[in-house]
């Protein structure tokens, strides 16, 4: 979205309902990139993303088409609950996993909350070994955490698997018929 010299077929702007746009300024001030009016003056969607709380809270700035969404745990048939766990997220918002994960009922017994795209040294992957271990609990990862893994640590740790639900499907397909007829 940010790189205006690639030609866009689509634009979207994707966001925590609830963060939202943060504090409403820009780097280094705050989370943005540029102004809100000016990004979204650019979109052709807005995609706001969690649960019906947050969703309530958020306030979609006026112009672009705005959908809602919640990422939600893919049913994999495993009973995740009363399972020790030792859990492990390097993505924009950890807390958002381990929520996730408490909501499956699992037992969490440590989340580490790791910086966004936070390298997985052999270091850090042996403590969090070592310390699950010692609590009998198994080491749970999120998908995007999960595919940066060394080759030995790949059997180790679990993986939840979370996908987009849309509230109203419908809505994104008549955005793109708009956008796209024919």
């Amino acid at each position: 979205f940010q790189d205006l010299a690639l030609k866009k077929a689509l634009s979207l702007v994707v966001v925590d309902a609830a963060r939202g746009f943060g504090n409403g300024l820009c780097l280094p001030a705050g989370p943005l990139r540029e102004p809100v009016a000016a990004g979204m003056a650019r979109a052709d969607l807005l995609l706001s993303i969690g649960n019906q709380a947050a969703q309530a809270g958020f306030a979609a700035p006026p112009g672009a088409p705005h959908l809602k969404g919640a990422l939600l745990p893919l049913p994999t048939g495993m009973d995740w609950r009363g399972m020790k766990v030792f859990a492990f997220a390097g993505i924009g918002h950890p807390e958002k996993f381990f929520v996730t994960l408490r909501g499956l009922g699992v037992e969490l017994l440590h989340g580490e909350a790791l910086s966004d795209h936070q390298p997985l040294t052999p270091a850090l992957l042996s403590r969090l070994e070592r310390d699950a271990a010692q609590h009998g609990a198994q080491l749970v990862t999120t998908e995007k955490d999960a595919v940066r893994l060394p080759q030995d640590y790949r059997q180790k740790v679990l993986t939840l698997p979370v996908r987009l639900s849309l509230e109203d499907d419908r809505a994104l397909e008549d955005q793109l018929d708009r956008l796209f007829p024919g």
